[in-house]
């Protein structure tokens, strides 16, 4: 992080809920909702980047996509609550659940990059009408400077200029994803929502573009907000991390608190995941957890995590557990850890 941009709160996120009701029958009544974020606060300090890990169904896209209000277009009927305040020149603003029209001007300093780069571009235009489509919606700019900025941006991601006519299909994955990061820095944004930007990638490649994106984050002084479930790759691009276990919060510190002393069983599970790249290393201590992850659409009732965890107490199922300070800023959502 940049030192001289630290302490200032460029997202502040309070008691974040994103729940899909979910209908059935022949007169397509509620039969249930799917409580995919149940919750939680956080903050984001401008510079900074803010790591978000957790199993498959943890809700770790859905906070990233109600940041940027993506779900309200997306499903109308999707229940929203809570707070997404983000920074602007006149004060925070509210982006949980805005209308569009109110959305639109803080899109230009909210951008994000999708996860699967086979999808996230448009199949029936070229490089140049993807990267300059943000800058016709919300840049006052003549057709000569977008193609200039494009150029420009092309150059920065490590791809040729020349490049700027051709069609997604003619790209490999990994230049596919350097053509989504050009796309999403097209506006100058604040914050950069970056929803797995590697996972669809070889391992060789991943390495690339997360070294490309430290880069780019020197350059342009950009804020991330970094969506993984791969927490070694995480700890290596992330200022600090945040555990999601279904739909909430399990701990949230700095990169090295995480990683190297993690205070919650979950944590400690996911950390005890990590592969080892000697296959003679000892694999007794790692943690099995039983059972699968439960639904969404019927979680357990007090802490979430009771069902599978090594140290759960009858009094876990009472009350959701307030997260607590164990010491320099390290927070956990566990009364027995």
């Amino acid at each position: 992080m940049d030192t001289n941009q630290a302490n200032e709160t460029l997202l502040d996120v309070r008691g974040l809920k994103v729940h899909f009701p979910v209908y059935g029958g022949i007169l397509r009544h509620k039969v249930g909702t799917v409580k995919a974020v149940d919750g939680i606060s956080f903050t984001v300090e401008r510079g900074e980047t803010l790591g978000v890990v957790g199993e498959s169904g943890s809700g770790k896209t859905t906070v990233g996509r109600a940041i940027i209000n993506l779900h309200k277009p997306m499903y109308p009927d999707v229940e929203l609550e809570g707070e997404s305040l983000f920074h602007t020149e006149a004060g925070f603003m509210d982006t949980n659940g805005i209308p569009r029209d109110e959305m639109l001007p803080l899109r230009e300093r909210i951008q994000m990059i999708f996860q699967d780069p086979f999808s996230s571009l448009n199949p029936r235009l070229t490089v140049q009408g993807i990267i300059e489509g943000p800058m016709k919606v919300h840049l006052d700019m003549t057709a000569a400077e977008r193609k200039e900025r494009v150029m420009e941006l092309l150059e920065r991601v490590g791809l040729q200029g020349a490049y700027a006519q051709r069609y997604p299909h003619e790209f490999s994955g990994g230049q596919r994803q350097r053509v989504g990061i050009a796309r999403a820095l097209a506006t100058n944004p604040d914050l950069i929502i970056a929803d797995e930007p590697v996972s669809a990638l070889d391992v060789s490649i991943q390495a690339q573009v997360i070294n490309l994106m430290q880069d780019l984050q020197q350059e342009f002084g950009l804020t991330y907000i970094f969506i993984a479930h791969d927490l070694s790759v995480v700890y290596h691009i992330c200022d600090r991390i945040a555990v999601m276990y279904l739909g909430n919060i399990m701990e949230i510190g700095s990169a090295e608190q995480v990683y190297k002393n993690p205070k919650h069983p979950y944590s400690k599970a996911l950390l005890s995941a990590v592969p080892q790249p000697d296959p003679r290393s000892d694999s007794s201590d790692r943690i099995r957890l039983e059972g699968d992850i439960p639904t969404p659409m019927a979680k357990p009732s007090g802490c979430g995590f009771r069902t599978r965890c090594p140290i759960a107490k009858d009094s876990c199922a009472e009350e959701v557990p307030e997260m607590r300070d164990m010491g320099d800023g390290q927070m956990v959502a566990c009364p027995h850890a």
